[in-house]
């Protein structure tokens, strides 16, 4: 269990991988060299999930870590929700479990996420609408939110620009109109009860995810996939006032290191009354811990 006393942090945005090499043959290895370049990151893979407790045990942070499933449209097998749970579980004092599932599949994705959360703690749900080729107001998700949202769940949907496939011919695919924050005032409107978090600052529709934000209280943003110094002045402006209680902390490890976030994080001009909140609070009250 997290001990919120012992914590100085909750990272809200970490993604699982699996051992190098597990499927040679899907390009997903590829994928993963070129976006460590795009970062500038010291690996050509990323740590596994245990790797990445043991180093969030050592900053003495809490992570929310989740896989991504985009099977369908990019052809990278998934990494087994199950499997990332019951690691998550064996390091519960600094793991918190997300689980991913492509919206494509229907009836059966809808009973695996009610399963998840169920049998294995599941948490949330992590949406790459790039990724897996939908936008966020399609019905055809519907009826997986109306799972999530029933079973008490959280949804997590990347927004704006993606450093998935960029630089790669095409984009690798990747469609980036997917990822407008805007589409997801409908999914705030039709699921109130359902928490949403909106992932990264939205480049380059950051005042759109801000208004999205301030309108829909279900509606929070992490902070995530940026060096705080990077932030733009509205961004910092909201975190500062309307939006205190609704922005939350978060990486994108492994691309980005929380301790190189927070150390960034300390150097710009947020209230220092409001920074625990930002760091560990809202993120506390939000998944129900403590």
């Amino acid at each position: 269990m997290i001990d919120l006393e012992k914590i100085r942090a909750i990272d809200f945005h970490t993604h699982a991988e699996e051992p190098c090499g597990c499927h040679g043959d899907d390009g997903y290895d590829d994928l993963q060299t070129t976006m460590a370049e795009y970062f500038r990151a010291p690996w050509k893979h990323p740590p596994t999930v245990p790797e990445t407790a043991a180093h969030y045990r050592a900053q003495n942070i809490a992570a929310v870590i989740f896989p991504v499933d985009s099977e369908r449209e990019t052809g990278y097998r998934r990494y087994a929700n199950e499997e990332v749970a019951e690691i998550a579980a064996e390091n519960s004092d600094v793991l918190i479990p997300f689980a991913s599932i492509d919206p494509h599949k229907g009836k059966m994705g809808q009973r695996e996420a009610r399963r998840l959360i169920k049998d294995y703690g599941i948490k949330g749900f992590k949406f790459h609408p790039t990724m897996q080729g939908f936008y966020p107001n399609d019905r055809m998700a519907y009826g997986l939110y109306e799972a999530i949202a029933e079973e008490g769940g959280i949804a997590l949907f990347h927004t704006g620009q993606t450093g998935v496939g960029s630089g790669m011919p095409g984009g690798n695919g990747m469609r980036l109109k997917f990822s407008n924050p805007m589409y997801m005032d409908d999914v705030a409107v039709d699921f109130p009860e359902m928490k949403i978090v909106l992932a990264h600052p939205s480049f380059p529709w950051q005042e759109e995810a801000l208004a999205v934000a301030q309108h829909k209280p279900n509606v929070y943003i992490d902070l995530s996939g940026w060096s705080p110094k990077y932030f733009p002045d509205i961004l910092v402006r909201y975190c500062n006032s309307i939006l205190r209680k609704k922005v939350l902390f978060g990486s994108d490890w492994p691309m980005i290191t929380p301790e190189r976030w927070l150390s960034d994080f300390d150097k710009i001009a947020i209230k220092d009354e409001l920074r625990p909140d930002i760091i560990k609070g809202n993120a506390a009250r939000l998944l129900g811990l403590g």
